[in-house]
This record gives structure tokens, C-alpha cells and sequence, in this order.
């Protein structure tokens, strides 16, 4: 530590200032007492002459960022003054919509302050206001793989799903930014085939399409590795982008990723990779009528898939994803003249990557463009969020950014800087009342469409009424593939608390009840109520892999018996969460919270928790009933997942 500099900083001498940075260049970048550079307290000062000396004549580097990722102009917008931000925006090239490890922009900080004049230079400078940006990822938790398109005026996307019961949900939005599930690809239990898959199988990488009144959507059903097949393509369609969808038809090329393409001439294709393979389709009729064949490999040539085409302009553009699904992902585009012909690859390619390891989105690709109605292009694209660097807790995200055309008429994606953390939103007319709202509780009458299953549920296994949610509890425990009528929901935040009320009295001995943060059947917790043996217990208990132990229990006999000759049935469990961080706590017929314990580092529920089999999709949290070999049928209510900031 230097204290001399500290002082200097601190007093905001300048002249002191230079005097110990040209004796001792390099302190600059050395941290105060807080563990915050130099660099960045002389920046908190807010002064210019301070901050044109740091930036001109010291040995700070302006890409240099703080523990939480934060940059120079973060901390020049701390000090609530306007006078140096122009100057970092203008002459240094700092953005006040570069995020955070949360996120978090200089606009945000300046909004968020009231620091009325660095938000009005914010938006002058950039010709928008506060409320008219968005943050990515627009879709939060697991949505991964996403695909678009725009029917009129309205948005519809379609996200993998792997083995969750509803399959791949189908969206809309008016305005691209604000997103609700309205129906899926696949809701009859006979057509899904989920049952026997193991977790992170299933549906992959669906695409959505229009062609003359009719919706269509695509993806790979993934199989076990316990047979010859694999891979299978399922298509689905109907009249209305909510569904019912038709009972899927069957193409048995082998590949991943697939997409359909509508060209001008009436005719359909498939591709699906390895690279971009294109083979013909007829619709009406549920078949493959020509052979695949290799449109272009890809760019990178490392794990090309996820192909879509568009036709524009006399050219056929051809987007692919390369470079696998973790930190090297990309999307890449060709062209070519004729769909058949030999495709170019584009000179700027990649049109989306991210670049910076520390960056907080990252792992970019699987991109689909989009014109809106007004001619602007964007795409969305799948993305990554990690804890620490390395727990990526809520699966694979959907991103936004705008495509520009070059005057060589290739499309880049956000002017080639990689995923914006803010941004400006689209101009769509008549999309001041967005969509997107999340329905609180399990629903009224019917499940609400944010809550889905692993695998298919038992027939009459899942009730809502009144907004009373009704299991009946599953033979086998949340251990087996085969486990029935877990109902759960996307984590779709870092911290959040969620809460449930749970009616315990029809609990026999061996059963167990209660909410579950759940990845797969290899990686999950339990937090409920136990009676075994007569006596009831409040437990949390963790699977990992081959690892199943309680973690800590309460024995709560005394308690529930009292409460159940009062006629009181309800407990009232509540899950904190921060991070890796789960604290649980409870309330017995409307007690005082108690809490039962936390558990610090919860890494398993993740993609990287252990390795083994597919493991892309994204931590869950919701409710189970298990019955054993008896029965059981356990409400719950009052359901309830807040975020905080």
C-alpha cells in the first residue's frame, strides 16, 4: 500500500499526485487499504484533471477491471460527477453500458443514484433514455438454443427442453425483450418418449418456423447411448403458435441441431449438422424425398451445428454455431447465390463470440436473425452465465443484440463486440404494453406454463385447484429416472428466495414431502418434512452422484402432533438463496421462521457439478411428493419465488 498516493488521492492533489507516479510509475495500478486500485480511487474522485493524468501519463491500463468487474468509468460515474465522463466515453472509448459480474452498467449506476446529470449525458450521447434499453440475457434460467421468427407483428421462440415434460416451449413477445411461454411443441404424454431417458437427453435444439398458416417446429430427439440409434428428427406442426401441436413425424437422419427452411419456390428443407447438411422434406406428407447433402462445413471446423438459412437479397446466408458449447462458442455465416452452391464464408467472421475470459456472459452461439416489422435485424443467441467463473447455475441463457448490414452486405452482430450486458431496445410500434409477466403460484385451475416435469407424469398425478397444487406422491424417489409428479420451475436468478405451504397430514410413515432444488436424477436436494418410524423429522438432504447423506435434520414430532390435534396441517418452508449459498427455513402453522441450516456451496446443481452423461440444462426448484410403496397425495400452496438484486 502507498499511502503517500492513498493521501493524494484522497486530498485530490494533483500536483502530489504526479510528483509520486513519476518517481514510482507503476503504483498506480498497486490497491489501497480497501484491496481497490489506485487507479480506480483516483477515479472515484470524479475529478478530470485527476482522471486525464491516470489515463495519459500513468501506467494504468483502461481495460483493467476491479474484483467485481468493473471498469474505470464505473467508478468515474461513483462519484456522482458529470465533468470526467464524457471524456472516458468520448476520448478513452469506456461504454456505459459495459456490465458488471452482476451486470450491473455505468447507466444502471447512474439511474439508479439519481445522478440526474451523468444519466441525461447518458442518454444524449447515446440518443435514447434509461427505461428504452434492456439487459441481456432477455430470457434468464434454462432457455437455451433459442430460435425465432416474426409472424406480422407478433415474436414466437422455441427453447430445448431435454427430458422436462411439457417439451420445447413455445413464446411470444411483442417487442422481442419481454417473453411469455404460451403453449408447447409436445404436451401428450404418449408422443414425448421422455420416460426412459436419462437426464440432459430428450428434445434438443428445436426450431420454429412459418409456412402458409402453419406452424412448424423441429429438433433432435435424443436417445441413450444403449443402441445403434441415437438421433432422430421429430417435426410437429398447427394452425396456431400455442399449439395443440400434431403428432410428431419421424426423420431418421442421423445429426443434431435441425432447422427448417421455407424457400421462395414453395419447397421445404431440413439442415442439421455435421456442419450444414440439407436435405429435402415433404410436409404434407411427413417424409424425406431427397438424400443430405453438405452444404459447408462451417468457418471454425471445430463442432459445427445449429445451421439456419435465410434467403436476402438474391443470397442465401447460412449461420451456423461452432466451437462447442462451453467458453470457444461462435456463431458463423456464408453465402452463397444458389441454395446448392458453394457458400463463402464471411470475412468477419465470427459475427458474435465473446472474447474476454473474464467477460460476465460468455459461451455466445446458436444464433437466429429476425427482421422486425420497421426492417431492423437482431438475433438471439445462447449464452452463459458462470458463479466464480466456473458454475454455470442457470444453464444456458437467451440473448439479444442488434445485426447490422456492412456495405459488402454480410451481417454482424452487435459491430462485432461481442454480447451486449445493455442495450438499446428494438423500435417496434405498438409494443407498448408488453407480454411476459410471470404468473405467481402454480395457477388457478390448471398448472401454470412455467412449471413443468421431469419426464410425464402419472395420469391425474399433478391437480390444480383453486390454486392449490396436488401431488400424488411418486413410488420411487427423485434418485431414479423414473420418479413421477416432480413439479418444478427455472431458477432464473443468481439470488432469489422461494417459499411454499405444504399440508403434511397425509404423510404415512416412510414418506416424505417437500421442495427440491433439482438438476437430474445424479445431483439434486431435498428440503421437507420425513416421518419414518412414527416420528417426524425437517431434513435437507443432498444427492450427489453416488453421495446421498442428510445434511441436517430437526426432529420436529413434538410439534406436527400438536399441531395435528388442533386440526393444523400446514408447514411453510422457505429456501434463501445466494449464489451457492442455500439457507432453509421453516414454519409450523404459522410460527415465528425458524431456521434449520444452511448449506454453503450447493456446485452439484449445475452443469459442471459431476461428470456424467449430458449435462446442459439448468438448476430447477419446486416441490415432490415421495410415497414409497403406500400412497400419498400432498398439497401445496402459496407458491412463491421472489428475486432480489
Amino acid at each position: 500500500m502507498n499511502e503517500q498516493l492513498a493521501k493524494a488521492i484522497n486530498d485530490k492533489n494533483l500536483a502530489q499526485i504526479k510528483d509520486i507516479l513519476a518517481h514510482d510509475p507503476a503504483a498506480i495500478n498497486q490497491p489501497n487499504e480497501n484491496n481497490i486500485l489506485y487507479m480506480f480511487q483516483a477515479a472515484k474522485t470524479g475529478e478530470l484533471d485527476i482522471i486525464k493524468h491516470v489515463v495519459e501519463y500513468s501506467m494504468a491500463s483502461m481495460n483493467t477491471r476491479d474484483y467485481q468487474y468493473r471498469g474505470i468509468l464505473h467508478y468515474a460515474v461513483l462519484s456522482g460527477k458529470v465533468d470526467a465522463v464524457p471524456y472516458l466515453v468520448e476520448r478513452v472509448g469506456m461504454s456505459a453500458f459495459d456490465g458488471d459480474i452482476n451486470l450491473v452498467t455505468p447507466f444502471d449506476i447512474a439511474h439508479e443514484n439519481h445522478y440526474t446529470e451523468i444519466e441525461q449525458y447518458f442518454c444524449d450521447y447515446y440518443k435514447t433514455t434509461y427505461e428504452n434499453t434492456y439487459h441481456n440475457p432477455i430470457r434468464t434460467g434454462m432457455y437455451p438454443d433459442p430460435s425465432i421468427i416474426r409472424v406480422d407483428d407478433d415474436y414466437y421462440m422455441a427453447n430445448s427442453t431435454f427430458i422436462f415434460f411439457p417439451c420445447i416451449p413455445i413464446s411470444h413477445s411483442k417487442d422481442l425483450i419481454h417473453w411469455e411461454i404460451i403453449g408447447h411443441a409436445i404436451t401428450n404424454p404418449e408422443w414425448a418418449h421422455v420416460d426412459d431417458l436419462e437426464g440432459g437427453r430428450g428434445y434438443w435444439a428445436p426450431d420454429i418456423s412459418y409456412k402458409d398458416g402453419r406452424f412448424y417446429v423441429t429438433a433432435t430427439y435424443r436417445l441413450n447411448d444403449t443402441g445403434v440409434i441415437r438421433r432422430r428428427q421429430i417435426v410437429v406442426s398447427s394452425d396456431k403458435p400455442e399449439g395443440p401441436y400434431s403428432e410428431p413425424f419421424y426423420i431418421e437422419e442421423d445429426g443434431i441441431d435441425p432447422s427448417l427452411f421455407h424457400d421462395t419456390d414453395g419447397r421445404s428443407y431440413m439442415l442439421l449438422n455435421r456442419g450444414a447438411r440439407i436435405l429435402e422434406l415433404d410436409l404434407e406428407n411427413g417424409k424425406q424425398i431427397s438424400p443430405a447433402t453438405l452444404l459447408f462445413y462451417g468457418d471454425q471446423k471445430r463442432a459445427p451445428e445449429g445451421p439456419h438459412l435465410l434467403k436476402k437479397d438474391g443470397w442465401y446466408y447460412l449461420f451456423e454455431a461452432e466451437g462447442g458449447t462451453g467458453e470457444g462458442h461462435r456463431i458463423t455465416v456464408s453465402r452463397s447465390r444458389t441454395l446448392m452452391g458453394t457458400y463463402e464464408p464471411c470475412p468477419y467472421n465470427p459475427i458474435m463470440r465473446q472474447w474476454i475470459p473474464e467477460a460476465p456472459i460468455q459461451r455466445c452461439g446458436h444464433g437466429k436473425p429476425v427482421m422486425t416489422q420497421n426492417g431492423d435485424w437482431y438475433m438471439v443467441y445462447l449464452c452463459g452465465r458462470q458463479i466464480h467463473g466456473k458454475y454455470s447455475m442457470l444453464g444456458r441463457e437467451t440473448a439479444l443484440d442488434p445485426i447490422t448490414w456492412t456495405a459488402d452486405e454480410w451481417p454482424i452482430v452487435n459491430r462485432l463486440q461481442g454480447p451486449s450486458c445493455q442495450q438499446i431496445k428494438p423500435v417496434i410500434h405498438g409494443a407498448d404494453s408488453p407480454c411476459g409477466k410471470i404468473s405467481h403460484g402454480f395457477g388457478v385451475n390448471e398448472l401454470s406454463k412455467e412449471f413443468m416435469t421431469p419426464r410425464t407424469p402419472t395420469p391425474n398425478g399433478i391437480q390444480v385447484s383453486d390454486g392449490i397444487l396436488t401431488l400424488e406422491g411418486s413410488h420411487i424417489d427423485l434418485n431414479s429416472m423414473h420418479a413421477k409428479n416432480v413439479v418444478v420451475r427455472r431458477q432464473s436468478d443468481f439470488i432469489f428466495t422461494c417459499s411454499v405451504t405444504m399440508d403434511f397430514s397425509s404423510l404415512g410413515n416412510g414418506q416424505d414431502a417437500g421442495m427440491t432444488c433439482y438438476y437430474d436424477e445424479n445431483t439434486y436436494l431435498k428440503f421437507g418434512v420425513y416421518h419414518k418410524n412414527d416420528q417426524y423429522e425437517i431434513a435437507v438432504f443432498e444427492k450427489i452422484d453416488e453421495d446421498e447423506h442428510v445434511a441436517f435434520s430437526k426432529n420436529v414430532t413434538n410439534e406436527i402432533m400438536t399441531q395435528l390435534s388442533d386440526g393444523e396441517t400446514k408447514i411453510k418452508l422457505q429456501i434463501d438463496t445466494e449464489y451457492l449459498k442455500r439457507s432453509f427455513s421453516f414454519s409450523i402453522s404459522n410460527s415465528e421462521m425458524e431456521s434449520l441450516g444452511a448449506l454453503e456451496n450447493v456446485y452439484y446443481i449445475c452443469d459442471e457439478g459431476i461428470r456424467k452423461g449430458k449435462r446442459f440444462t439448468g438448476a430447477m426448484i419446486g416441490v415432490y411428493a415421495f410415497a414409497g410403496e403406500a400412497e400419498c397425495k400432498v398439497s401445496f400452496a402459496d407458491f412463491q419465488y421472489i428475486a432480489k438484486s
